[in-house]
């Protein structure tokens, strides 16, 4: 990450001599000061604005050619979650629906979506065109949104306040935006791509030590941090914890870094009483409000970064295309390291050319102490378990315990920004030091050095598949004829899950104005109170997701139609309809056998009008 009232890591005027060197050596003038660029250089914002719109278009062309029909082939269930929670937030603006918690999934007991990334901070501002277009359309434009302003606010950051190298601040924007362990989160994951927060977090934390300001800017700090946890906390959890980090290494190493403490700690404590005020009810909610859970019962706690996957290429890069598929991470939308050989060498370049700078040494060990623990409670090379990972013991701590470490990672993109950056300064000064031979040697030659490194990891467009479009049956309004009351729920057989979404999309398309028995969301288990994926799994609904698995309708008996009875009853059923899955006539027989209702064909579903069996 970055430093805090101390300095951003690096200040470079375009008068590159006496004036870069200055503000290189400027503890707390740099943290303020704006970075001087001559009037034509001005035309650069133009031109990064539109290259990093057009890139973020190029990643996400293969939804736009199709938004409502298309999704992410690898992780469609994220997608599908994603998209009815912004038609959940679209509900909230609409109708004033409560936001932290719904009954529209996972009915009746609902869902508590403060404790499932609810991304509050980004549907609610989108809800316009949710819903107008549908949710559908809402999330690739969130997700096109995601990569451009991400890059754009980088850009805006680093030319501003790091550089006066328009060309450098769009090099460090491009790897913040594109970076291959934020490209593959575009597979269904915009709450983590969309991290145009982040550089201005960490610009307002560096503000807090400027003296006799401590209120307007902790005032400032608490709203970005609120804002950021309606989108992703853990990505505010990893942006703390990494300026801390770089805080406590710099403070160690210079003198006026610690002169600073005491402003910063003022500003500090104000930005936290202003986010405690904005988020202790939303937080409450999630933490012990209905269906609130309390650790992950599920092994995302070991999920680790094989140390050989820093050295390799994603398959959403060029370099990826060209050099094959790898099995380095714990699966396809997990690949949160990738950088590459070439880039990870220049990276350990870099550092040991300006060692003596204490940013660079600071920003190293933020690099390193995340890196390393990204690979989990266990060490592995290759798919080798080759010993203990320092994750072993920090994953118990407090907070920590919840963490996916393969995503700590993600944290290692703004130190690798900041790292190109500061080089690109320090070469400039370098080249302005020197003849005009030997500075346009050391500018091409630093330009070559980072095209080998950057050019394998270019992005290529996300691979997508057709989803099966939701039957008129619900998108006209059919459903309305069954579900005559608003304490009735649609079923889908099977039911909507992480096996098989297609249900949450379908629910979204209509606007959440059905609530849907089942779904792919976050929720305690009953017997220990720790995460699982989709509510408890009654008898009826385990017998239909093993149905459509394999294929085989079993042979129903008498207490399998009880049980499904209760079951219905239990979750208010007024309507079944049929989801197209793998063996559709397995399951259709199946639901029929144990509702002992035969379905009907409406406006291209197969539906069981099951009111008789629920009524009373």
């Amino acid at each position: 990450m970055s430093g805090t009232g101390t300095e951003l890591p690096v200040a470079a005027p375009s008068d590159e001599g006496k004036a870069e060197r200055s503000a290189r050596g400027s503890a707390a003038e740099a943290v303020t000061r704006r970075v001087h660029r001559p009037g034509p250089a001005r035309w650069w914002d133009a031109v990064a604005v539109a290259v990093l719109g057009t890139a973020a278009l190029l990643v996400t062309s293969s939804l736009w050619a199709d938004p409502r029909d298309r999704y992410v082939m690898v992780n469609a269930k994220d997608q599908a979650f994603f998209e009815w929670m912004l038609a959940h937030g679209a509900r909230v603006v609409a109708h004033g629906e409560y936001p932290f918690v719904s009954t529209r999934m996972g009915y009746p007991e609902g869902v508590n979506a403060m404790a499932n990334t609810s991304i509050l901070g980004l549907s609610l501002p989108l809800s316009p065109v949710t819903v107008i277009f549908g949710a559908s359309v809402s999330f690739v434009l969130l997700l096109t949104l995601a990569f451009a302003v991400t890059g754009i606010s980088w850009y805006f950051l680093l030319s501003r306040r790091l550089t006066g190298s328009p060309a450098l601040a769009l090099l460090g924007a491009a790897v913040a935006a594109f970076a291959p362990n934020i490209l593959v989160h575009g597979n269904g994951h915009p709450n983590i791509v969309f991290q145009f927060l982040v550089p201005w977090l960490i610009w307002a934390t560096l503000r807090l030590a400027e003296p006799g300001r401590a209120v307007r800017n902790g005032v400032l700090l608490g709203l970005l941090v609120t804002w950021q946890a309606f989108i992703n906390e853990e990505v505010l959890l990893f942006t703390a914890l990494g300026i801390g980090l770089y805080l406590a290494v710099l403070a160690l190493l210079r003198r006026d870094v610690r002169a600073r403490v005491r402003p910063f700690l003022a500003g500090l404590g104000v930005a936290g009483l202003v986010a405690t005020a904005l988020l202790a009810y939303p937080l409450s909610v999630q933490f012990f409000g209905p269906q609130a859970y309390h650790g992950i019962s599920l092994d995302f706690d070991q999920f680790g970064n094989d140390v050989v996957s820093f050295l390799a290429f994603s398959r959403d890069s060029v370099g990826g295309s060209i050099f094959g598929p790898t099995n380095l991470a714990p699966n396809l939308t997990e690949e949160n390291t990738f950088f590459g050989l070439p880039l990870m060498v220049l990276l350990v370049a870099l550092v040991w050319w300006l060692r003596r700078d204490a940013r660079v040494l600071a920003l190293a060990a933020v690099g390193g102490v995340f890196a390393l623990s990204s690979l989990g409670p266990v060490i592995e090379v290759k798919g080798h378990r080759v010993g203990p990972g320092p994750w072993a013991v920090l994953g118990k701590l407090p907070i920590l315990v919840d963490v996916v470490p393969t995503r700590l990672s993600l944290a290692v993109t703004p130190v690798i920004v900041f790292l190109l950056v500061l080089a690109g300064n320090r070469v400039r000064e370098l080249a302005a030091d020197s003849s005009a031979q030997v500075g346009a040697a050391l500018r091409w030659g630093f330009a070559t050095v980072l095209a080998v490194a950057m050019l394998p990891l270019l992005p290529t467009p996300l691979h997508t598949a057709e989803r099966q479009p939701t039957p008129r049956f619900l998108t006209a309004g059919t459903w309305r004829q069954y579900v005559t009351d608003d304490s009735q729920s649609i079923m889908f057989t099977p039911p909507a899950s992480n096996i098989d979404p297609l249900g949450l999309m379908w629910a979204a398309d209509i606007g959440l104005d059905a609530r849907i028995t089942h779904g792919y969301f976050l929720v305690p288990d009953p017997s220990t109170g720790k995460a699982r994926f989709d509510p408890p799994r009654r008898p009826t609904a385990d017998l239909l997701y093993q149905v459509s698995l394999t294929g085989t309708a079993p042979v129903v008996t008498d207490e399998d139609r009880r049980l499904a009875r209760e079951d219905l009853r239990h979750w208010r059923t007024a309507v079944v309809v049929q989801m197209p899955v793998r063996h559709p006539d397995a399951v259709r027989a199946t639901t029929t056998a144990l509702l002992g209702i035969e379905p009907t064909l409406v406006d291209g579903a197969w539906v069981w009008d099951v009111r008789p069996l629920t009524a009373g």
